[in-house]
């Protein structure tokens, strides 16, 4: 198998992080919004769901790393997950969405349920495929560039996500009657989505290949694995790192939809056709776009000037704009607008930093201890990301419940005010956290360098 990593192999390495993030950014920014004003839940009793299924799955997420470092195929071991869960992917996806004519409780149990097993379904392809960036290639920089297309992708499916669900389910929510079915036009809306990711997911399994052996191919218990994992300070860094940087993003993405709706008051920015675009719907496309714009300088500005330095950079410049952003009018706009753009620049260049190194970290256990666990090692960049995820999202639901939030219905002064809370310094607190974990990352571009040398020797 040659080891040079074509364009294409590159782009369906991309094709999926582009699926799971439509997925991703619809939970993020737009499942809370469902529960409360499309399913008709309570806010906190949603935030309270998210931390309990959430937490459940986070956790999960390590066993299915350590049980993809067991597979073996003629795929490889990461690749047959993509394959096998992508359908699944896809029909979890749309239950997801789904409001079946229950009364509140009975809502709330198959929100449960569903959210639960999509939850599983998304770490069993999510984690194999984030694995796969240890097993491309050996080479550090190699691994910028294809952390570099995989957040790319990320981004340009978030964009494409965040630019058709609220046209999309507000075309298929009309009626003759001319009131309209919110809950049809939802379901229908993320279908169209779900088949798309459904294509990616089969493209990235067809285009990409796993080249990197361990070396030693006798299997090591998972006792073993996790006693090292535990012992890997430089992923306990990491792992804090990114747990802080999913708050700072899952708040400021749950809180969008509600700041547009309920504080700014302002939702149709222009109509498309049939379709309304809205304001909230414009500000996340800026986000995402600006997303894209961060991972393109990611790789040129963190192999000139070293990973560590470019995401401290970045997140202080995200800290100081994010609570800024409290004092911007609810007529500033523009301001508004400009100052998402920079702070997506900034979140969109750590990402594939956070990634990379991951991959590194992978190369540092296996040299320390001479056992690779790749699947486990990525697996908790995934429950990483998930567990900031929960607590961001738990605490979205349960300060919208404390500050008096009720759904469809015009907000007082205080939930006014805690909705804006959750754009600014809130966001703000879990950026400087990950700041100062970031800072005591030791493994720098020189020491990485030397290890994948010493490692390439033993394989040889």
């Amino acid at each position: 198998m040659s080891n040079r990593i074509t364009l294409q192999e590159k782009i369906g390495y991309g094709f999926g992080d582009m699926a799971s993030s439509m997925f991703w950014k619809l939970f993020g920014m737009y499942l809370l919004f469902f529960y409360t004003d499309v399913m008709g839940l309570a806010a906190a009793a949603v935030g309270t769901m998210f931390l309990i299924t959430r937490i459940w799955d986070t956790f999960f997420d390590p066993v299915v790393g350590a049980i993809a470092d067991r597979t073996n195929s003629r795929w490889g071991k990461f690749r047959p997950y993509i394959l096998y869960m992508a359908i699944p992917f896809g029909v979890i996806g749309v239950l997801t969405f789904t409001t079946p004519g229950f009364t509140a409780s009975g809502k709330l149990v198959y929100a449960y349920i569903t959210y639960s097993v999509m939850m599983m379904i998304y770490s069993l392809i999510n984690v194999p495929y984030a694995s796969l960036l240890g097993v491309i290639s050996p080479d550090g920089k190699e691994r910028n560039t294809l952390a570099s297309f995989r957040m790319a992708f990320a981004f340009g499916g978030s964009f494409i996500a965040l630019a058709l669900i609220e046209p999309l389910a507000g075309f298929f929510s009309k009626t003759d009657s001319g009131t309209p079915n919110h809950e049809r036009g939802w379901q229908l809306g993320v279908m169209v989505i779900a088949a798309i990711c459904v294509l990616l997911f089969l493209l990235c399994f067809s285009w990409v290949k796993e080249r990197v052996q361990p070396i030693r191919e006798e299997q090591s218990s998972l006792k073993d694995d996790f006693r090292d994992l535990c012992k890997n300070k430089p992923w306990w860094i990491l792992l804090g790192a990114g747990i802080a940087a999913l708050i700072f993003n899952s708040i400021r993405d749950g809180a969008t939809l509600y700041y547009f709706k309920y504080y700014i008051q302002h939702t149709e920015a222009f109509t498309l056709g049939a379709m309304s675009i809205t304001y909230s719907t414009l500000y996340l496309m800026v986000g995402q776009g600006a997303n894209i714009l961060g991972v393109i300088l990611a790789s040129p500005i963190g192999n000139k000037a070293g990973k560590k330095n470019t995401y401290l950079g970045a997140m202080v410049i995200a800290s100081v704009l994010s609570i800024l952003f409290y004092w911007l009018g609810k007529e500033q706009l523009t301001l508004i607008f400009i100052f998402q753009f920079v702070i997506s620049v900034c979140a969109g260049i750590i990402f594939p930093l956070l990634w990379s190194m991951y991959a590194d970290i992978a190369d540092y256990s296996e040299w320390k201890n001479g056992r690779r666990a790749t699947g486990l090692i990525f697996s908790s960049s995934s429950m990483s990301q998930k567990f900031g995820w929960t607590i961001g999202g738990a605490l979205t639901g349960w300060l919208l419940g404390y500050f008096g939030f009720k759904a469809n219905e015009v907000q007082g002064a205080d939930a006014q005010t805690g909705i804006l809370f959750m754009l600014s310094f809130l966001p703000a607190i879990g950026s400087l956290l990950s700041i100062i974990f970031i800072a005591m990352y030791p493994l720098s571009e020189a020491r990485i360098a030397t290890i994948s040398s010493e490692l390439e020797e033993r394989r040889k």
